[in-house]
């Protein structure tokens, strides 16, 4: 079967108390030729290093990355550590993601809030380290480090991914990384117009902005889903979205800033003790459906098999190189799939490589 390397999808998307669950999810994702998985941390049962060595563990042909992990969470040396193990044991497989992160979490666990200035340092760190580099007496943005080498010998090419979503982040990122990774329930025009400031910052650095890889993230829950968890991985995922940075979401896309405010206001959504997609009941995913426009909530893909397959050709039209399709397992992308190989555009690129972080040729 061909692998479809310009499809991926998140593993263990959202919450879960069962990382073993991702086994199943990467046989699944395998067998239906999908590209690549990738995987986000949170700090309860889905540690990204661990996950990231299940995923290269029982894959053979699929390409692997974090999306996210931040940089401050660990010592530079452990991360180009990891990076290198995975590169290694996937053959080439593994792509590093880094994102920004949130300024309060970090806040309350002690940590230094992440900065442009930071990222960029550190991913210099890591770039010097994984090609045999030693890093002497370094003093700068993303800490200082007396000494820090792997191994003279080494001469890795291992990609950077960042996650990003203003216009500056999204220059930022084309200006250092190697791919792209934007957030879910974007418009097709937010898309485009991402896709542009992520070139446009390649070229003003220098760089062939055709060498960036840049991956849309698009939730995809189609009809044959159930409607509770239809509701859950849509509605549920919007509300926590809007929850935690929906200023910037509704920023980017253009959206009315008014109804963000009116959605804040309810009083279920003031009082809610956690994320609405991991603890609300079905009664009230169906009160806040009410709550979001429903313009904002199209930004996705649903209803039956084929429409979904449409909207992913739609943002590969728009300018993404690449559709991670968000919110639903493998099994249940499965009818998805089948649909998009009866409308896939040409793929161009070679085929064998199947790091996500690496450019369609």
């Amino acid at each position: 079967m061909t692998v479809l390397r310009e499809l991926g999808f998140y593993g263990l998307a959202g919450h879960s108390a069962t990382p073993r669950d991702l086994i199943t999810e990467i046989r699944d994702g395998e067998r239906l030729g999908l590209g690549a998985v990738f995987l986000s941390e949170r700090f309860t049962t889905k540690e990204a290093a661990t996950l990231s060595g299940v995923a290269g563990a029982v894959s053979e042909r699929m390409g692997i990355a974090t999306a996210a992990t931040n940089h401050n969470t660990r010592h530079p040396l452990l991360t180009a550590t990891y990076a290198t193990t995975m590169h290694r044991l996937t053959g080439g497989r593994f792509a590093l993601g880094l994102g920004r992160g949130f300024d309060l979490l970090f806040d309350v666990m002690g940590v230094p809030r992440v900065t442009q200035a930071q990222l960029a340092d550190f991913i210099g760190i890591m770039r010097r380290l994984w090609h045999g580099e030693a890093v002497a007496g370094h003093d700068g943005p993303a800490g200082r480090f007396p000494f820090l080498l792997q191994d003279p010998g080494f001469d890795e090419d291992i990609p950077i991914l960042l996650t990003a979503m203003g216009e500056r982040t999204l220059e930022f990122a084309g200006s250092v990384a190697d791919g792209v990774v934007l957030h879910t329930f974007f418009t097709d025009e937010t898309l485009r117009r991402s896709v542009a400031a992520v070139r446009r910052g390649a070229e003003a650095a220098g760089r062939d902005p055709a060498e960036v890889r840049i991956w849309a993230v698009l939730a995809t829950v189609g009809d044959h889903i159930g409607e509770e968890p239809r509701l859950r991985k849509v509605v549920g995922r919007m509300a926590t979205y809007l929850q935690g940075y929906g200023d910037l979401l509704v920023r980017v896309n253009g959206w009315d800033p008014a109804a963000l405010a009116r959605f804040r206001a309810d009083d279920l959504v003031s009082g809610f003790p956690g994320a609405f997609d991991a603890i609300a009941t079905t009664e009230q995913l169906e009160r806040v459906a009410g709550l979001i426009p429903a313009e904002w909530l199209a930004a996705s893909a649903t209803g039956s098999a084929a429409r979904c397959a449409e909207r992913i050709v739609d943002q590969l039209k728009a300018g993404a190189d690449g559709v991670i399709l968000h919110g639903a397992t493998p099994a249940e992308l499965a009818p998805v799939v089948v649909a998009y190989r009866e409308r896939r555009p040409d793929p161009g690129g070679d085929d064998t490589d199947l790091n996500p972080g690496r450019p369609v040729r």
